[in-house]
């Protein structure tokens, strides 16, 4: 009976032992599975930006990007774009409407936190300012009044011309000067940049193609385009370089979020036609 006993107690315990060791196997396992910092996924650098309010300078006439509309609110592509990608991304906006030139000062003085005002990535301005990533691709026109006869580059030679200071449009007319003796006049604005054309104070103005052509269809100005610039130019958002970069990583993200919707394609179709 001692014996049968002691037999008894032994598997007993060994059952015990087994039962113990499968029990601390299941708790390990449960504990391998930590929490992330946002308690289900892993924190992104965009996270940083949610909650957060931000001043961003544009421009005042450069349609269809910014442009004040029948009612007098300033809107566009790049102030609809950036708001709507400020909501799906969780953070605020501040327009500043300055003029493009202004805009980019105050974003150097630190009076604003980024641009956004059609403004072209160049391997110059990528050493002062961090860019986002492209949101529209855009190549240089060159127009000249409707009624001209000036028809190609040959024809501006030894000409007058006239660009918006500080743009792609004039580094384009800069880089034209020698091969054809182009005088450039340099003003802070589209509209007087037209004005200069459709007056004859200049022969042809320099401005980027979607924003000219834009202007002539919808009977703006009295112009028409003789030729484009063979490369194009994309079009950022910029911060000064080391600053905000959760800015601009929520608006990589959200602009990726707009685009995989089609809420992207349908803002552009708006403006351009599908």
């Amino acid at each position: 009976m001692k014996k049968y006993l002691a037999l008894t107690l032994a598997i007993v315990l060994s059952l015990s032992l087994l039962a113990g060791c499968g029990a601390k196997t299941d708790d390990s396992t449960a504990t391998d599975v930590a929490p992330t910092a946002s308690g289900t996924v892993e924190a992104q650098p965009y996270d940083a930006a949610v909650g957060k309010t931000y001043t961003i300078g544009t421009d005042t006439t450069f349609a269809p990007f910014e442009f004040e509309d029948e009612t007098g609110t300033h809107t566009g592509i790049d102030i609809q774009l950036l708001d709507a990608i400020a909501t799906e991304m969780g953070f605020k906006v501040e327009w500043q409407v300055l003029g493009f030139t202004a805009a980019v000062s105050s974003l150097e003085a630190g009076q604003v936190d980024a641009v956004m005002a059609g403004m072209s990535i160049t391997a110059e301005r990528q050493e002062k300012y961090d860019f986002s990533n492209s949101y529209y691709d855009s190549t240089t026109g060159i127009a000249v009044a409707a009624d001209s006869k000036v028809a190609s580059l040959d024809d501006l030679k030894g000409q007058t011309v006239v660009a918006k200071t500080g743009t792609t449009g004039a580094t384009y007319a800069e880089s034209l000067v020698a091969d054809y003796a182009l005088n450039i006049l340099y003003v802070e604005d589209s509209a007087t940049m037209y004005t200069y054309v459709e007056s004859g104070q200049a022969v042809a103005c320099f401005e980027d193609y979607p924003i000219i052509q834009y202007e002539i269809s919808r009977g703006n100005v009295s112009c028409k385009v003789i030729t484009q610039s063979e490369e194009s130019c994309p079009y950022g958002f910029a911060v000064m370089k080391g600053t905000n970069p959760e800015l601009i990583a929520a608006f990589n993200e959200g602009l990726t979020r707009l685009k995989d919707s089609g809420e992207y394609d349908t803002l552009l179709a708006s403006y351009f036609g599908a």
